[in-house]
């Protein structure tokens, strides 16, 4: 693992799989990473539904909670920088901003700002199915630079439990960000490292 400490900024929306934020943020806590983490009303509120758990589950060394209506906040600034920012999970209200620079929330001036920087913006939308409209939006953000990571779980590492599947692809976001880690099981064929 590299011990080279790194800024990201994680907005968690009121998609269902507020899960995958909150594990995003406690590697990137764990690891030593400062971490700006946002969460939308309408994210909160799906968490607690999902989870049972507030936004005091952010409050982790490392991590600044913003408040998603204070767009003056330092992550709404181009010259704030950080190494990139994860969207997890992506509402459809929140690709759409991201798809056509709309920005009205904290979230969508971040996402904005990190496209427009040039920065690694991640994107994991949770919706099914899609329809043309989402598809556009999630094309029309490939092309602004954004990474399109649909909450698709793997199954070859043969998890047992929801929570490994929720991490395993947690550690997938991570690779995206650069960030170094053990979570997502690595694909080996049957019979890799036998010998011939």
């Amino acid at each position: 693992m590299s011990d080279e400490k790194k800024k990201f900024v994680v907005a968690i929306t009121g998609a269902s799989g507020s899960v995958y934020g909150i594990s995003i943020v406690n590697y990137l806590s764990l690891q030593g990473h400062a971490v700006h983490a946002i969460i939308s009303g309408a994210g909160e509120k799906v968490m607690k539904l999902e989870t049972g758990l507030g936004r005091d589950v952010l409050d982790l060394p490392g991590v600044t909670v913003h408040d998603n209506n204070d767009v003056g906040a330092v992550v709404a600034s181009g010259s704030f920088k950080t190494d990139g920012m994860v969207i997890a999970p992506c509402s459809m209200r929140t690709l759409t901003a991201v798809a056509t620079g709309n920005s009205s929330n904290l979230i969508q001036r971040a996402a904005d700002v990190t496209l427009k920087e040039g920065r690694k913006l991640i994107v994991v939308p949770r919706e099914t199915p899609l329809n043309r409209i989402h598809l556009q939006n999630m094309l029309r953000a490939l092309d602004a630079g954004a990474v399109i990571m649909p909450a698709m779980p793997a199954f070859y590492g043969k998890a047992k439990e929801v929570a490994e599947l929720v991490v395993a692809f947690a550690g997938r976001v991570l690779d995206q960000l650069g960030v170094e880690n053990d979570l997502a099981p690595r694909w080996e064929p049957p019979g890799a490292g036998e010998e011939d």
